[in-house]
């Protein structure tokens, strides 16, 4: 039993396996069917011949012993259970027709579900719902904004916003593992290329990119909000455990929506903070990478192929061709000759001194081995090649390495306190420094925010600052620095502590901060 199974669920568990043998099962089609019907429509409660008159209206073959017989055998496996409610027959043959009615029971139709999901899936690449980050860190932020009010939270309101952020992070999870499996089961393969390999770069060049770029967009803001949720959590929990719910009976815990627990919260914390190993965002950046990684791979062996003639593709497909138009003993003599299957016979190089024990007819089983040159075995010639070449050390080139990044992190750090410092920046006099990592973040801001119609803020945590930028139409930004003037048109910058949050006060772009 694993650590994380209680001994309830272990109990459980062989019993739920049943639930799933009807699809591999002998006429798992019928049953499939059958299944189909009964979850099609809100407690289907149904005779096998009420069943057989709807399945032979959409076209399945099946006589009503053999689908009462099914029936029999999903009540076994916990698929249905049999209905309640009385059978009223006019005559003792149409009860006896109807006495056996069934029901879909609750895990029978969520599997059911899962089972129609899965068949009518395609093959091809699903996309992933890159859209529900910006709408979970919107989401979250009213959840905050109603719990940090001035009266009691709306607990309706409140149940609805958290179901929505659980559910969102489910589905954006789900898609984002269906789409990285499918990209790594079709980039791993070896003959993958031509227009194939040119569809699969153009997913991974852009779409792959746009996904990266949305997950380190949102991903610091849902990770900053949940943590600022922690305090509030008993709040919360309080909050949703003032609504209706369905009580439990004889003892059975009821399922509860997502979110409804301290558990559930701190899952979806870890999962973007990385608490408890690595994090969500980390993954797909893993993922994203080794997808890149297997692309130039792959591009790697098209080019060798291409000239040295390491891939054997058009070779095999030559060799398919000719075993498909020859006979059986012109097959059998293509097959010798294209994977050496003749009896083996010593006809190359033997050892230097014969001792006379292996012949022609040795078998190379009982025969002592040959040793080959690296060259010959490699390469097919006996020639010389060079010598073997020092070990470099690579500690002073490590070193200076570690030095020139400590002192570019240095110089970054310094010219960010100056820019905080500087706050407003129309007029301010920078360093060429503290300029030139301003128009690095003023165009990470701009590539994000396009049209930028209103005031919009780019925040970089790993130096603590965060740069506004606000629309002025007609109005100007100039800065002074040493080796020149720089002007940015109808904008207004102004640059704060990350950690400081600010609002604009009126259409001046004057601001007010307010600290942790």
């Amino acid at each position: 039993m694993d650590a994380g199974t209680t001994e309830a669920e272990a109990d459980a568990a062989p019993g739920r396996r049943d639930l799933y043998r009807y699809v591999t099962a002998d006429n798992a089609e019928e049953y499939i069917a059958i299944m189909r019907l009964f979850s099609s429509t809100l407690l289907a409660d149904m005779s096998a011949g009420e069943a057989h008159s709807a399945l032979e209206r959409s076209g399945a073959q099946i006589s009503v012993d053999d689908l009462e017989s099914r029936c029999r055998q999903l009540e076994q496996w916990g698929n249905l259970v049999r209905s309640v409610r009385d059978a009223r027959a006019a005559t003792v043959a149409e009860w006896v027709r109807s006495r056996s009615r069934y029901q879909v029971s609750k895990l029978g139709g969520r599997v059911a579900r899962q089972v129609d999901e899965v068949i009518s899936a395609s093959d091809g690449a699903r996309e992933v719902a890159r859209e529900l980050l910006g709408a979970t860190v919107e989401t979250l932020q009213r959840i905050t904004d109603h719990l940090d009010g001035p009266r009691p939270p709306d607990a309706d309101a409140l149940a609805g916003n958290v179901t929505t952020v659980f559910q969102n992070q489910r589905f954006f999870a789900e898609s984002a593992t269906d789409f990285y499996a499918f990209v790594q089961s079709r980039i791993s393969r070896y003959d993958l290329g031509g227009p194939e390999y040119a569809g699969f770069k153009e997913m991974l060049m852009s779409y792959v990119d746009l996904i990266s770029a949305d997950v380190a967009r949102h991903a610091p803001a849902i990770a900053t909000l949940l943590e600022a949720l922690e305090p509030r959590l008993p709040a919360l929990l309080d909050a949703l455990d003032s609504l209706p719910s369905v009580p439990g009976t004889n003892g059975t815990p009821t399922e509860r929506s997502p979110g409804r627990n301290a558990e559930d919260w701190d899952e979806l914390t870890a999962w973007y903070t990385g608490r408890r190993g690595r994090s969500g965002p980390e993954q797909l950046r893993g993922a994203a990478d080794q997808a890149l990684a297997q692309l130039i791979a792959n591009a790697k062996r098209m080019l060798a192929a291409a000239g040295t003639g390491v891939s054997r593709r058009a070779d095999l497909l030559r060799l398919a061709r000719w075993f498909d138009t020859a006979d059986t003993d012109t097959a059998h003599r293509i097959f010798n000759a294209a994977f050496g299957a003749y009896p083996s016979r010593h006809l190359l190089r033997g050892p230097d001194e014969d001792s006379g024990r292996d012949g022609a007819t040795t078998s190379w089983w009982d025969a002592e081995p040959v040793d080959v040159p690296l060259s010959l075995r490699e390469r097919g010639d006996r020639a010389a090649r060079g010598r073997t070449s020092r070990v470099l050390d690579p500690s002073l080139e490590r070193e200076l390495l570690i030095t020139v990044a400590q002192e570019e992190a240095e110089r970054q750090a310094a010219a960010a306190a100056e820019l905080t410092a500087s706050g407003n920046l129309d007029g301010a006099h920078l360093s060429p420094a503290a300029r030139d990592l301003l128009l690095d973040r003023l165009g990470a801001l701009l590539a994000v925010e396009q049209d930028l119609e209103v005031a919009a803020i780019h925040t970089d945590t790993n130096l603590g600052l965060a740069l506004t930028a606000i629309p002025a139409k007609g109005r100007s930004t100039v800065i002074h620095s040493d080796d020149g003037t720089l002007t940015v048109h109808d904008l207004l910058l102004r640059v704060h502590p990350a950690d400081v949050t600010v609002t604009l006060d009126d259409d001046e772009g004057k601001m007010t901060g307010t600290g942790p």
